[in-house]
Parts: structure tokens; C-alpha cells; sequence
């Protein structure tokens, strides 16, 4: 008897471990959509609090409240996209298949520039530079071939883009369509505990989303300032996507940076290099102000009143979510750390670490 039960356990857990195995390959398959739920999740998220005002202020139903929110948010995207066309027309001249010449002839001169105002300095290259012609074995031609592929991809981007808005639309339409969905696999007698942690979750990730809003906007509005006093062409443009790039934690500051430098050198080119690269240390300056304030006050301010976290608790959470999962797990780091708090302290209240880490919520 006693065989024959625990035969009758390594069976189940075979059969269990294959059900598992199922429902992640599934998922797997599927990841797409599962992002697609995702994004729309965080957008419906981001847009409840002007369902919410347009329903109690202007007396508008659910579904035209709705409408109004997605057309804004849809608005809003074709305006980001509208700014960008005269960076890119301006900039993809040089970088079309007819041009390749006229685009090794500008590194070129850029390269010469660096070179004479070095020598101007006493300061020499590294010879290594000319003896092995680096400039030379670029490949520009692989610039174009990535562009094309970028085209290629639109197909798929304007599946997502619509899929995204679709799914949206009916979260925000009926808010407790994500919530029905996910408490049919919990059990009845956690119920009551789950939509409580839900509701907690959807309140401190709703001002979270609106936090990093404000911190983007206040981002933009320095850069675009710093930028227009110095002449730089497309300066909103070149600040708005900055700015964005701020999204991804300690890495996208950096990448800002780079662009930002690149961008400024690139406005400058045709006059002196002295007076290029004086304007790119101004604009630099007035980067790392920008980045001060961001994370001396805009940060903390958003972390500790939105997700109730203590800075050091973020930079944590953040690098930790960096090491295992790259730069995604860096930008979902906090949502889902907060998430983790909530659900920690409605089931685990009593554990002693449990309470040091959520006795702000």
C-alpha cells in the first residue's frame, strides 16, 4: 500500500510538472499578446485618473469619457511622431544609399577637425589611429541596410500599436475587466484579500505613472531650454526624446548624454571646431544640472509619494532587477516591487521584515 502511494505521487508530480511545462510553452507562444496586455494594462492605468475626472467634472458616461481618454493618448503618440519627422528628414540624407560618400566625407572632416585642434593643444593622437585607417573600414553602408529593417518591422509595430489601443479601450472602459479575468483562478476564500491588494496596487501604480509624466516633463522642459539658448536645431524634439530615454533607470541618462553630445556636434559642424565643442561642453553643463535635479528632487519625490519607497530602496531594487534581467527588468523593476509589497504585506503582515519594508503603505 505503501508502494502504490507513493508511485501514485511521483505520477501526479509528473503530471503536474508536464501541465507546468504546457502553460509556460503556451506563454512562451504567446508572449507577445501577454505584452500587449501589459502596455495596455499600464496605459489604462495611466489614464483612469481622466476617465475618472472627465466622469465627475463634465458628467460624461463611460464610453464617451473613454473615447475622449484613447484620443487624447492616441493624439498625444501622433504628436511625439509628427516632431520627430524634421529630425529625421533633416538627419536621413545622409544616411540613404545615395549618400554614402557624402557621409564617410563628414566623419572625415569631423575626425580632421579633432585631429588639427588636438595638434593646436600639443596634444597628439594615438597613432594607432592612422596607421590602421579605422575611419576607413567603417562600414557605412550598413547604416542604410539598418534603416530598411527598421521599415520592415512597421507591419508588425502597427499590429501592436493597434492591438495595444483595442485591449485599452475595453480596460479602461470597464475597470474591472483585468480584475474579473484575474480572480477567477484565485481561490474563494482569498478573494476578499486579493482585491484589496489589486485595488492598492491600481491606486500607487496609477500616481506612479503619473509621477514619471511629471518627471519627463520637467526633464524636457531643462533640456529644451539649455538646447534653444545654444541654437541647436530640433531642440524640442531632441529634448522630448531625451527625456524619454530617462524611462530606463542609470542607462538611458547615459544613452540621453551620448545623443544629446552626437546631436549638438552634428548642429555645429559647419562652424569652427573650437566653437562646436565649447557649445557641446555648455550643452553638456547644462545636461548633468538637469540629471541633479532629477535625481536629488524630482525622483525622490516621485518614489516616496507615489510607490511609498525610500530612494536607496529603489536604486536596490533597480540594480538588482538590472543583473538578472537587463535593461526590461530595470524599467519594471519598481511597478513590480510595489506590486511584491502590496501582495507581502495583505499576506505576510506579521513577518518582521515584512513590516520594516512596507510600513510606509
Amino acid at each position: 500500500m505503501k508502494a502504490k502511494t507513493i508511485s501514485n505521487g511521483i505520477l501526479r508530480a509528473i503530471f503536474t510538472l508536464i501541465i507546468i511545462a504546457i502553460i509556460l510553452y503556451l506563454l512562451y507562444q504567446i508572449q507577445s499578446v501577454i505584452v500587449y496586455i501589459i502596455i495596455a494594462a499600464v496605459i489604462s492605468l495611466t489614464g483612469a485618473p481622466l476617465v475618472q475626472f472627465l466622469r465627475h467634472r463634465f458628467k460624461f458616461n463611460d464610453s464617451v469619457s473613454v473615447i475622449i481618454t484613447m484620443l487624447l493618448i492616441v493624439g498625444s503618440f501622433v504628436g511625439l511622431i509628427l516632431l520627430f519627422i524634421p529630425l529625421v528628414i533633416e538627419q536621413g540624407h545622409n544616411l540613404s544609399l545615395l549618400n554614402i560618400e557624402k557621409l564617410q566625407g563628414n566623419f572625415n572632416n569631423v575626425y580632421l577637425e579633432v585631429s588639427n585642434y588636438l595638434e593646436s593643444k600639443h596634444i597628439v593622437l594615438e597613432k594607432s589611429l592612422e596607421d590602421y585607417h579605422l575611419l576607413s573600414k567603417i562600414n557605412y553602408s550598413a547604416i542604410p541596410d539598418f534603416l530598411n529593417s527598421i521599415l520592415s518591422g512597421f507591419g508588425t509595430f502597427s499590429v501592436a500599436f493597434f492591438s495595444v489601443l483595442f485591449i485599452s479601450f475595453f480596460f479602461l472602459k470597464d475597470r474591472k475587466l483585468l480584475e474579473n479575468s484575474f480572480m477567477v483562478v484565485v481561490p474563494e476564500n482569498k478573494k476578499h484579500r486579493v482585491k484589496k491588494s489589486l485595488y492598492t496596487i491600481k491606486h500607487l501604480l496609477s500616481r506612479y505613472f503619473l509621477g514619471l509624466l511629471i518627471q519627463i516633463f520637467i526633464l524636457f522642459v531643462i533640456y529644451a531650454v539649455v538646447l534653444s539658448v545654444f541654437g541647436i536645431d530640433n531642440a524640442i524634439v531632441i529634448s522630448f526624446l531625451c527625456a524619454l530615454l530617462n524611462l530606463i533607470p542609470y542607462i538611458g541618462p547615459l544613452i540621453s548624454a551620448i545623443l544629446m553630445i552626437a546631436l549638438t556636434l552634428s548642429s555645429n559642424i559647419e562652424n569652427e571646431f573650437s566653437v562646436a565643442l565649447s557649445t557641446t561642453v555648455y550643452v553638456l553643463i547644462g545636461f548633468v544640472f538637469a540629471q541633479f535635479i532629477d535625481n536629488f528632487f524630482s525622483q525622490p519625490i516621485i518614489f516616496s509619494r507615489s510607490v511609498k519607497s525610500h530612494p536607496l530602496e529603489i536604486f536596490l531594487v533597480i540594480i538588482i532587477a538590472g543583473i538578472l534581467f537587463g535593461i526590461i527588468g530595470m524599467v519594471v523593476a519598481v511597478p513590480t516591487y510595489t506590486a511584491i509589497k502590496v501582495i507581502l504585506k495583505e499576506f505576510l503582515s506579521e513577518n518582521k521584515i515584512v513590516k520594516l519594508l512596507t510600513k510606509d503603505l
